[in-house]
């Protein structure tokens, strides 16, 4: 009789991850999450997105599980069409975005900035950062004021520039209590985003982790960059693709290939062969 994977959950990032270099998925990722899901396992997504953009990726593989939004902020029951848990910015951060947009206009003039609810961003400092990412993740958006952005659900901050830009703003962050009230974390050279004190995907897979009762030690999640940082050092398994940046490599205990290979296919023949087990195992008599 095979095994099966009930007591596992996988969670995969998607661009650079679950998806190659190409934003295509490769196929043995594919036949590998199908045959976990086949046998039990548990199986999601987590994504610094908005629900409809991660809805495309999330209905081209097998899922079985909400899936973590907006880099922990929120947790989204595709089955369902509903957020089932969320955590939202609150006063000091977003007082914080509106001294950069208003009190440093000109120092950072050219700076970006999006703020994301559940599905929905609104621009409030326009440029070709903003709509780049608005269009490449065919999101719902408005360019607007500041002042016109309600006050509840901010779910996710995306300040957007060249990298010079995003080192000013990284020392303003520096000289400022507000990194002691929000968590900030890099997505990208040309990107900080800002979420709720304690807010990241390791966050997320936890509320997840509790409500489908699966212990630590069978939490698998797999990344590439520096924004899966948290997420990594949440779970019993971390593991990453080949490609991402060595602080990345030495956090993970699994090191798979190029996304282009297929990384999330290889973390799950891992697990399917019982080696996950045997080396979980090992390191406890180990220790």
């Amino acid at each position: 009789m095979e095994k099966t994977f009930e007591n596992w959950l996988v969670i995969s990032d998607i661009d650079g991850t679950l998806n190659n270099k190409f934003r295509q998925l490769p196929k043995r990722n594919y036949a590998a999450i199908k045959k976990f899901t086949d046998l039990g396992g548990n199986f999601t997504l987590a994504s610094g997105r908005l629900t409809s953009s991660l809805k495309r990726n999330y209905d081209r593989v097998p899922c079985n599980r909400p899936a973590i939004v907006l880099n922990g902020a929120g947790l989204y029951d595709f089955s369902k069409n509903e957020m089932i848990w969320r955590s939202t910015i609150g006063d000091k951060g977003q007082d914080f975005v509106r001294i950069v947009i208003k009190k440093y206009h000109e120092v950072f003039k050219s700076l970006d900035v999006g703020i994301y609810f559940d599905d929905f961003v609104y621009i409030v400092r326009s440029g070709a950062f903003g709509k780049g990412t608005m269009k490449i993740d065919k999101a719902h958006y408005k360019v607007a004021s500041i002042d016109e952005v309600p006050r509840e659900g901010w779910m996710k901050v995306i300040f957007w520039g060249f990298p010079f830009m995003i080192d000013s703003l990284r020392r303003l962050i520096d000289r400022s209590d507000i990194k002691h009230d929000v968590n900030f974390m890099a997505s990208s050279p040309y990107s900080i985003e800002m979420l709720a004190k304690r807010t990241h995907k390791g966050l997320g897979i936890t509320k997840l982790a509790d409500m489908i009762k699966i212990d630590k030690s069978h939490i698998a999640a797999i990344g590439d960059y520096y924004n899966d940082y948290d997420m990594l050092k949440t779970v019993g398994l971390p593991a990453c693709a080949g490609q991402a940046p060595k602080a990345i490599h030495k956090l993970c205990k699994f090191e798979a290939c190029h996304c282009n290979r297929g990384c999330v296919a290889d973390l799950l023949e891992y697990i399917m062969s019982g080696k996950a087990e045997e080396d979980m195992i090992s390191g406890q008599q180990a220790q």
